[in-house]
């Protein structure tokens, strides 16, 4: 329920932060004003009692966040990504949460396993270990096929997952809410918007044959993607709350040293995971939208292998141009046409300034372009471009949350690699040809000749239609105001000319 009582919540989370210790980490990392640490940490300090006391032999920020429960870990695994927000030493304290943490006994998983697939354990696999990872939603054990011998990775989810879930999200609910209550002018940011769409991927990922869907979807949408590859579904062997797939050998992306040891070329790994999740976006609008060190290895050829495919964003064609000229016009320092595409799009009100606007993005990218390559930064961006967004009105997209949050935990990934990567250089290839493919002239004549299709299935409707619609223009049922007529013939005349325009374009393509 999503009632008064998550007030409990929400105070037993600032508790235990305080508790744990993880309170004055957490706001030195972000460096939040002094004010806003004591007015914090005076709030929370006399509710201590009601925290969570956690596991002390873990550090002070996964102690609490791990307590917390898994929609806190997930926060957790962001910011492990983003060293260059929190610090070194709190990012890689962090990192335990991606696929280190506390597994459940493999007694539990063999049950689960011999429950959804209908056999039991030993009946399938001649071979089956101990947890290899466990993350906040599942873990996973390694297994050999009794059929094939084929090495294999089974992902089981947690005993009473979603019931876990379903509590934290409920407390997010009223939390925003309580938001939208209390701060109008937040309102705009569509705080219930965005728990929702939350919701949405998490319930989502808690369902296995999902994961499985996507993975198969990703995996031939990137068949041809150089230097990138995915695991196989075992399909006969995945259900709700299991996933069997191939397994994956290959060194952490997450571990430097042992990357460097294997002989592979940091700076090229950390450019070619973010122009791959780029193309992903642009090219094919389905990406993996999870892409930390935890769900990614690098195979001994130097591939990268990519998995845990239980998050995955999703843009529309029109979306991702959008937003490739949005990117583009920062690129070329084009502000001009980035703030005409906003206004296109409908993001920014459009009895705003367009000039202002221009303006302000100018505030916005001069100085990113101003800093050396290892502080040029595309979360930092992102954050500048809520401020400006913010004084014009803009509302918070929630189609595009998910491709901003994993754009900033790509680019943490590829920084961890490589802290001195230019950000914008790497990406602009990527961006100047799905420009070129997705807006040049062929691209015109490709839309037009998806319209004519269209045109051409409902073409044998399209005069049925017309004259049914012309017969009630005709023939109006107890029309409201007889002095409305004149009104209804002229829309009638302009229907009928739109239609007939339409049609002949229709067969003029075909």
């Amino acid at each position: 329920m999503r009632g008064p009582h998550n007030i409990l919540r929400l105070i037993r989370t600032g508790a235990t932060l305080e508790r744990t210790g993880a309170m004055g980490l957490i706001m030195e990392a972000f460096e939040a004003p002094p004010l806003v640490r004591a007015t914090m940490r005076t709030l929370a300090w006399p509710f201590q009692w009601l925290g969570y006391k956690g596991d002390p032999a873990m550090p002070p920020a996964v102690r609490a966040l791990t307590a917390l429960g898994p929609a806190y870990i997930k926060f957790g695994q962001i910011l492990s990504t983003r060293p260059d927000l929190v610090g070194e030493e709190l990012a890689a304290q962090l990192r335990v949460l991606q696929d280190r943490l506390p597994p459940f006994s493999s007694e539990q998983a063999r049950r689960a396993i011999a429950r959804e697939l209908g056999r039991p354990v030993e009946e399938i696999f001649d071979a089956f270990s101990p947890p290899v990872a466990a993350a906040s939603i599942a873990q996973v054990h390694k297994a050999r096929l009794r059929e094939t011998g084929e090495d294999v990775a089974v992902k089981v989810l947690r005993p009473g997952i979603e019931r876990a879930f379903r509590r934290d999200i409920d407390a997010f609910y009223f939390a925003a809410r309580m938001v939208e209550l209390l701060a109008p002018g937040a309102r705009r940011l569509r705080p219930t918007d965005v728990i929702a769409h939350f919701e949405g991927v998490v319930m989502g990922e808690l369902d296995l044959r999902l994961e499985a869907a996507s993975a198969s979807e990703f995996a031939a949408n990137t068949s041809d993607d150089a230097g990138f590859r995915l695991p196989p579904v075992q399909w006969h062997l995945s259900s709700r709350r299991v996933m069997t797939m191939g397994w994956a050998d290959g060194v952490p992306l997450g571990d430097n040293a042992a990357l460097e040891a294997a002989g592979h070329d940091r700076v090229a790994l950390g450019a070619r995971v973010l122009q791959l999740f780029l193309s992903h976006a642009l090219r094919d609008g389905y990406f993996h939208a999870d892409m930390h060190q935890g769900n990614l290895k690098v195979a001994a050829n130097g591939d990268i292998i990519a998995y845990d495919f239980g998050i995955m964003g999703q843009i529309d064609e029109y979306t991702r141009r959008v937003y490739a000229e949005i990117l583009y016009g920062f690129i070329k320092r084009d502000y001009r046409r980035v703030a005409e595409v906003h206004f296109e799009a409908g993001y920014v009100p459009a009895d705003r300034d367009v000039d202002a606007f221009a303006r302000a993005l100018r505030a916005v990218g001069e100085p990113i372009f101003g800093m050396d390559a290892s502080r040029i930064s595309m979360g930092s961006l992102l954050s500048y471009l809520f401020e400006v967004t913010e004084r014009f009105g803009m509302e918070t997209r929630t189609e595009l949350i998910l491709l901003q949050r994993t754009m900033v935990v790509v680019e943490g990934v590829a920084r961890s690699l490589d802290p001195q990567i230019n950000i914008w250089q790497v990406a602009r290839p990527v961006v100047e040809d799905y420009i070129r493919q997705a807006m040049g002239p062929r691209a015109a004549l490709r839309d037009l000749g998806r319209m004519a299709l269209v045109l051409s299935r409902y073409g044998p409707r399209l005069p049925g239609l017309l004259e049914a619609a012309l017969i009630r223009q005709a023939h109006p049922p107890a029309p409201p105001s007889a002095r409305r007529w004149p009104e209804r013939l002229l829309w009638s005349g302009l229907g009928a000319m739109a239609g007939g325009a339409v049609l002949a374009l229709g067969f003029a393509l075909l």
